[in-house]
């Protein structure tokens, strides 16, 4: 028997237990329900997380599995505008750990954590660390959907806004992408740019897939301390053919990866006290 779908919500039991034998990847889309500045619905990180691995398991549904998205995340900092829920970091560690042992316990050996919040990144690597010491036969990654090559090298290709600070949050990467999916509810009207409180000093910037002077210091502070709106970047660059251009760019770079990950070794431990 071979199953069709790709998407965990629609299958039932005993499908599931085919695609783990399988060997597909379980895919678990991680985000954020924050404030994105005046123009972005608050759900953004997550339909953009979600979207990507989507597209992508349209694309190979035999060679992974879209498990239903972890909508809340950490941002803290953020909790000066309305329309956050953030979750603490010992919460959100010991949830994403829970969901990929589930994974783990039913058989699925590659786990892939596709974030969409900047957030997430240093906790999903810890999750992922811990999920591979409670299953060492297995793979955990976490990996955010800016980080893939092809993005980095289509934000080049596509920006307009400055480089870098020009795509951060609410940006013109997240605002392309969003009006890529939902163009209906982008207030396009009402984005501004937004970024002349943050000092973009050597080590100190912010930018998703930008090029500052050295590796960024990530420091983070109130984010009202940073943008008077919630947007830091200049989403008035966007346009909805960026927006397919950088989801195609993230798709492609999550199949890649995925295909990579699949094929990724697993050695076994060694006891050197004995």
């Amino acid at each position: 028997m071979i199953v069709e779908k790709y998407l965990f919500a629609e299958m039932t039991w005993p499908e599931v237990k085919q695609v783990v034998k399988e060997k597909r990847v379980a895919v678990v889309p991680v985000a954020m329900i924050e404030e994105h500045g005046y123009h972005l619905p608050v759900d953004t990180d997550l339909v953009l997380a979600n979207e990507v691995c989507v597209r992508a398991g349209a694309k190979i549904p035999t060679e992974m599995v879209v498990i239903p998205p972890i909508n809340h995340g950490y941002a803290p900092h953020q909790m000066d505008f309305p329309g956050v829920i953030s979750i603490s970091s010992e919460t959100f560690i010991n949830y994403v750990v829970d969901v990929c042992k589930s994974l783990a316990h039913q058989g699925f050996e590659r786990i892939l954590l596709l974030n969409g919040h900047g957030s997430n990144v240093s906790l999903l690597q810890v999750a992922a660390r811990l999920t591979n010491l409670a299953y060492p036969n297995g793979l955990c990654a976490s990996v955010s959907h800016w980080d893939f090559q092809q993005v980095i090298e289509c934000a080049e290709q596509v920006r307009e806004s400055e480089n870098p600070g020009g795509m951060n949050h609410a940006c013109e990467l997240e605002t392309s992408m969003y009006l890529a999916i939902r163009e209906d509810l982008v207030q396009m009207d009402k984005a501004v740019r937004d970024m002349d409180k943050y000092d973009h000093a050597k080590y100190f910037w912010l930018d998703i897939v930008g090029r500052g002077e050295g590796r960024p210091v990530v420091t983070m502070p109130y984010w009202s301390s940073i943008s008077e709106t919630g947007t830091l970047g200049d989403p008035t660059k966007s346009t909805k053919d960026k927006g397919e251009a950088l989801f195609d760019a993230a798709v492609d770079g999550l199949v890649e990866f995925v295909k990579i990950f699949k094929q990724r070794k697993v050695h076994p431990r060694v006891n050197h006290h004995l």
